[in-house]
């Protein structure tokens, strides 16, 4: 397995790298090497640092669980026909019976994993697709009666067929209108009201979109990709002011792949190739983000200082210089 450290200069002084852990990858085999362990003969000069690991604090970056959402009705009939996508009938798309099965299939794997006890925040676009996607996948156990707690997502909530998912015991939802698909003509991009989503995702914090209504989306204008790529970077760089490490993003192929095609231009190709290609109907990629810029501000929680209680410590080599140099001295 190998991590490759990848970096992009974006349209403020910030700068971010973005880490991503591959899987095992077959090489050719390579030749036997006869190897020495009385001397090390080549120089730190001599390595080339793009081959090498790379080394970051681990309290400067963040780790984003990016998932893509599950199959819509938009999907099936652009598929079919290109021109379905500027059809009014697929406005604020839902999600398909498939769709719902591929989130069952990875709610079991995030659970099988582990990775829903270490999520400490759920982003989610504020689209019906997304939505259903997030709290099928990170939401609680089955609702139950009694509980004076309102649900992620109430019984049938947009055509679902699917009964209401609990919020207990799962991270918070927030909805965020940075992270949506490319804007404009194509209904299907166009959100309801927020007082339209509240009644059906209860749980969902809506408290960071400022309008009720969609003021983003234009009829007859489409977001070009360079410009979701620059909003793409403004989502990344509002991440850093949230005090979570592990955060799960649930959004849109388009939103992903024109952000993550301006990351790993310094990595190996099959990295670069990676972070860069298109995401499948809810497939879930890890990656990890850093902070060179010292944007974030805090501490480190694993890191200790040492020397609790004080006593002598001076490593053996920096005690030879000391001595040698105390020796000259004399």
């Amino acid at each position: 397995m190998t991590i490759a450290s990848c970096n992009i200069q974006l349209p403020s002084s910030s700068c971010y790298s973005s880490c991503c852990c591959i899987s095992p990858t077959t090489f050719p085999k390579p030749k036997p090497k006869q190897l020495s362990f009385n001397r090390t003969t080549a120089s730190l000069s001599d390595m080339d640092a793009t081959t090498n690991p790379g080394l970051y604090p681990l309290h400067r970056c963040k780790t984003l669980h990016l998932v893509r959402h599950a199959q819509g009705i938009h999907n099936v009939a652009g598929e079919k026909d290109h021109a379905a996508y500027l059809s009014e009938e697929l406005f604020d798309a839902h999600l398909t019976p498939l769709g719902w099965q591929q989130v069952d299939n990875l709610r079991k794997h995030v659970r099988e994993t582990g990775l829903s006890k270490k999520i400490d925040l759920v982003i989610v676009s504020p689209l019906l697709r997304t939505m259903q996607t997030a709290v099928g996948a990170f939401g609680g156990e089955g609702y139950k009666d009694g509980i004076d707690i309102p649900p992620l997502m109430v019984e049938n909530a947009g055509e679902s067929h699917h009964p209401a998912i609990s919020s207990l015991n799962c991270p918070p939802f927030v909805a965020v209108e940075l992270c949506r698909e490319h804007l404009g003509v194509h209904p299907c991009d166009r959100r309801k009201s927020i007082s339209e989503y509240r009644p059906l995702f209860p749980a969902i914090d809506f408290s960071l979109i400022e309008s009720d209504e969609d003021i983003l989306w234009e009829a007859k204008a489409r977001e070009k990709n360079e410009e979701v790529a620059v909003r793409g970077m403004k989502f990344l760089n509002w991440l850093w002011t949230r005090k979570e490490r592990e955060i799960a993003v649930v959004t849109h192929s388009g939103f992903l792949y024109h952000t993550l095609s301006a990351f790993g231009s310094d990595c190996h190709p099959a990295v670069k190739n990676e972070i860069c290609k298109h995401f499948a109907n809810c497939e879930l990629r890890s990656v990890v983000i850093v902070d060179k810029s010292m944007m974030g501000s805090d501490p480190a929680t694993t890191n200790y200082p040492g020397k609790i209680p004080s006593g002598l410590d001076l490593p053996s080599d920096v005690a030879d210089e000391k001595h040698a140099e105390e020796g000259v001295a004399t």
